[in-house]
């Protein structure tokens, strides 16, 4: 699913309702938001949720479509590789055919353990795991800009790689000129995170990308609605804010199978 001409486009989910509606409307598959599954588990995003229960979600996403599921599971609910490798047979148990595995401020040589860990945890299972490798210098401002943050993501990618990743993911970032150079720069699909004001799915395959995540975007635009829906309420007394919801019934009929 993975190519440039045709970018996989994911419009990240959240819970069993959010995953059916973007299987509904023809997504090829379904990803997770860990900032939304966070949320609406009632914990902060960044690697505070307990494994469990980001896996019990997992469990319910993936056993409630019939599309390929790949979770985020942050820096990967464990302390040291063998935490790691312990998730991802969980998460792999539930039904999850991909994984996002997030460096966040750890060393890169300590990342790719993690990730070695998660690939041998795959191969035991006999799964051909997605290993999205997640890099945040361009989300984090770390390093030096310019040509240096550019120098220091595409070797994070290659030792990413090296270790086991299938594809990497760099959010934080897309102008054009520095995608181009990361496509360039990577032997692997590259996915970019995307949201209002970023360049159109199209553009972004022609400059070489194979993937694009709203990530959390699409959970804050629907939690968005919650509060104009309150603030309206409570202030004017009105309704607008839900002028545009789904139709009961539209909704419900997602859950007749279940």
């Amino acid at each position: 699913m993975h190519t440039p001409a045709a970018p996989l486009a994911l419009a990240n989910a959240w819970d069993v309702a959010s995953a059916r509606l973007v299987e509904a409307a023809g997504a090829p598959a379904v990803a997770t938001t860990s900032a939304g599954v966070a949320w609406s588990l009632g914990s902060r995003d960044g690697n505070a949720l307990a494994r469990e229960r980001a896996v019990d979600l997992v469990a319910r996403v993936a056993g409630a479509v019939q599309v390929p599921v790949t979770a985020d599971i942050e820096s990967g609910f464990g302390a040291d590789p063998a935490g790691v490798a312990e998730t991802v047979s969980a998460v792999i148990a539930a039904g999850a055919v991909g994984v996002n595995l997030e460096d966040g401020s750890r060393e890169p040589a300590e990342h790719a353990e993690r990730l070695a860990a998660a690939r041998a945890a795959a191969d035991a299972a006999g799964v051909p795991l997605y290993i999205n490798a997640r890099i945040d210098t361009y989300l984090f401002g770390l390093g030096e800009p310019g040509a240096p943050r550019l120098t220091e993501t595409l070797s994070r990618a290659a030792a990413y790689l090296e270790a086991g990743a299938s594809g990497i993911f760099v959010p934080g970032v897309y102008e054009p000129e520095v995608v181009a150079e990361l496509a360039r720069g990577i032997d692997a699909p590259l996915n970019i995170l995307v949201g209002p004001g970023a360049p159109g799915v199209a553009e972004l395959g022609a400059l070489g990308v194979a993937r694009v995540s709203l990530g959390s975007w699409v959970a804050e635009a629907a939690y968005a609605v919650v509060r104009r829906a309150t603030e309206e309420l409570l202030t004017k007394g009105t309704y607008d804010a839900v002028a545009d919801s789904l139709a009961y019934g539209e909704i419900n009929a997602l859950f007749k199978t279940t």
